[in-house]
């Protein structure tokens, strides 16, 4: 009964917080601005999702591939179809709550027979990989449209006069360096507690995450992977630019901009829900874009298309999954999670 009714409070707090993000994406706006937003949308050039489609397609099959790279030193190989239909499931399961990586772990231990609690050392290794990634694309977005960033944040720190706001800037650089000392302190200080015992063993998921790769026997083939899961990412915010006529001059460094950003709003908000079309509004906006209403509409397109994968691919991959397994006898129990584990929300 008690695990039942925080699984409804999770599903809550989730959607409660997807809710307003969305009221924050859209407060402010007239009725005109809507009324133009809805148009721009409705001569959005929808067909161009295809593309997007296949490119996310693609990146979820190379992200199946990957992960069953990381399996196969524990001495498992479970099929690349299950693996695949196992990340898929789990996306269309983080758009509800964040229990995906849950969802990943139990089909593959349920039907590949591979210890659950064993696969959660592979999501680690892939969190802490694709937020590498992510650092690299912000890296890249910094070298190539360093004006573009620098405009971001200065619009972030300016005051009521539209000045740049110094003691905002001060404020956040001690507050970031009080928060370190902070934290270092309280590890060390506190380290006999439950919760930070769980912190410090997922900062300790996270390192043995980074150094597990060290025993695959093909680490340019992982590093390939990677490489390829976040230029299809790239490619499909590109080709998503092509929809909105306002966006379509815009060229791939834009996109690199976007997708540095936007993959922040994936982050904040489930599925990206709201969060995303704000930051993706505000980013494009620095390249002249109006944030109402074609900087508003790109982001909802291009969260759509994420949003239309996620359904479409999840819904078909959780109606083949046990129509691909049906002659497999199925020994494993269904995954629970040990709420103990410091890797659970990883």
């Amino acid at each position: 009964m008690k695990k039942t009714i925080l699984t409804l409070l999770q599903y809550a707090f989730f959607a409660a917080l997807a809710a307003f993000f969305v009221w924050l994406s859209l407060r402010g706006m007239t009725r005109e601005q809507r009324i133009q937003l809805e148009d721009a949308l409705h001569r959005a050039n929808y067909w161009l999702l295809i593309p997007v489609l296949g490119f996310l397609l693609l990146s979820h099959w190379i992200r199946a591939l990957r992960w069953r790279q990381l399996i196969e030193p524990m001495g498992y190989k479970p099929s690349v179809i299950n693996c695949f239909l196992a990340v898929m499931i789990g996306y269309l399961v983080n758009l509800g709550a964040r229990l995906g990586e849950v969802i990943k772990c139990t089909i593959i231990a349920r039907y590949e027979k591979v210890p659950a609690d064993k696969l959660v050392g592979t999501i680690v290794a892939e969190r802490a990989f694709d937020l590498i990634c992510l650092g690299i694309v912000f890296g890249l977005t910094f070298l190539f449209q360093f004006d573009i960033i620098q405009a971001l944040m200065a619009k972030w720190l300016r005051n009521g006069q539209g000045q740049t706001s110094y003691v905002k800037i001060i404020v956040l650089i001690a507050v970031l360096i009080v928060l370190f000392v902070i934290g270092k302190w309280a590890l060390k200080r506190f380290g006999h507690i439950n919760i930070v015992q769980k912190i410090k063993g997922v900062i300790s998921n996270i390192w043995h995450g980074l150094t597990s790769v060290k025993d695959l026997k093909n680490k340019p083939l992982f590093f390939f992977y990677s490489i390829a899961i976040w230029g299809l990412y790239l490619l499909s915010t590109w080709f998503g630019f092509f929809a909105i006529g306002a966006t379509s001059h815009l060229g791939v460094t834009a996109a690199l901009a976007v997708l540095a950003m936007g993959s922040v709003g994936m982050i904040v908000s489930p599925g990206g829900i709201g969060a995303y079309t704000i930051f993706v509004a505000q980013t494009v906006a620095l390249y002249g874009i109006p944030e109402n209403p074609s900087g508003n509409a790109l982001g909802w397109l291009l969260w759509f298309g994420q949003f239309l994968s996620f359904i479409l691919f999840g819904s078909v991959s959780f109606i083949l999954l046990p129509r691909i397994n049906r002659n497999r006898i199925v020994t494993e129990p269904a995954y629970e999670p040990n709420t103990n584990h410091s890797a659970k929300n990883i």
